[in-house]
Order: C-alpha cells, then structure tokens, then sequence
C-alpha cells in the first residue's frame, strides 16, 4: 500500500501539477490559496491564507474557507490510503462538526495526524464489505501557534459494488 500512497503524495507535492487539480477540480480551494504542506502515511498539513478571496466581512478568514483547509487534511490522507486500489472504496463526508477559538487574521496550518486510523477503517471497510465511518480530527493554528480551530470531518467509506 506504501507504494501507491507515495505516488499519490508525489503528485500532491509537485507545485504545477497540484495547482492544475485544484484549478480544475476544487477552484473554490485554488482561489482561496489553499495547499497542501506535507503528506505522510500517518500526517497531513493544509495551509490557508488570510487573502482577498478566503476574507469576510469582519477581517478574517471566512469560516468556510478554513472548514475547507480542514476537509482537506483530511481527505487528502483517505485519498492517498485509496489511491489506485482495488477494488475500489467510496469516500463521502456525512458530518462536520467544528469549534472556532480565535480570528484567523493570517495564515492557518491545519494538521490531521489520523492516517493510521483512516486505513485501519478503509481496510474494515474492504475486508467486510460493508460501510464504514471514522471521524477524523484536525487542529487549526496560526503561525504564533495559537489555537484557531478543531474540526471534526466524519468520513464513510464502503466497497464499491461492481457495475
């Protein structure tokens, strides 16, 4: 499984290549800066910036936005766990449960360290045949350090019957 996650992180890593993919995919997310900082099999770092595009109204960065940041540290990892595999899994969001502390007036590093148990539920998920759920935290800071965000993402997974 290594093998794959490590092709996957590769592409992410690669600037102009990730660039592309939110441009095309996720535009809300290129527009917003959002990027991906590291990915390893057990860690993901997701950066938003206070800008333009991802402010609102009361001088700080718009809650979507960051709740955006904190989806992907978390997708990111079930995304690489999944990547290329067969038989194929289904992802889906079916809850997100946040609670903001601070004003993010700069940028926001989000951190999932939930790769281990992530695949640990893909594989349940796989082995059983049936769905699957794990709620996968991640912690927004600033760059002082200081605590802006805890996000709860809630991911299904589940064994994609054949067509």
């Amino acid at each position: 499984m290594g093998n794959t996650f490590n092709e996957f992180a590769k592409i992410v890593k690669h600037p102009v290549r990730f660039r592309i993919f939110l441009l095309l995919k996720l535009p809300s997310a290129y527009f917003s800066g959002v990027r991906i900082k590291k990915l390893d099999e057990q860690e993901c770092v997701v950066t938003v910036p206070y800008k333009w595009f991802s402010r609102n109204p009361f001088r700080s960065t718009y809650f979507a936005c960051l709740a955006m940041a904190a989806e992907m540290s978390t997708g990111a990892l079930a995304i690489a766990h999944l990547y290329k595999r067969k038989p194929a899994i289904s992802m889906l969001v079916i809850k997100v449960e946040a609670n903001y502390f601070k004003k993010a007036v700069g940028k926001t590093i989000f951190t999932c360290s939930e790769g281990k148990n992530i695949e640990e539920t893909i594989e349940k998920a796989n082995s059983s045949g049936e769905a699957h759920s794990i709620v996968a935290k991640t912690i927004g800071i600033n760059e002082a350090g200081e605590l802006i965000a805890e996000v709860f993402i809630t991911w299904s997974f589940k064994k994609k019957s054949k067509p």
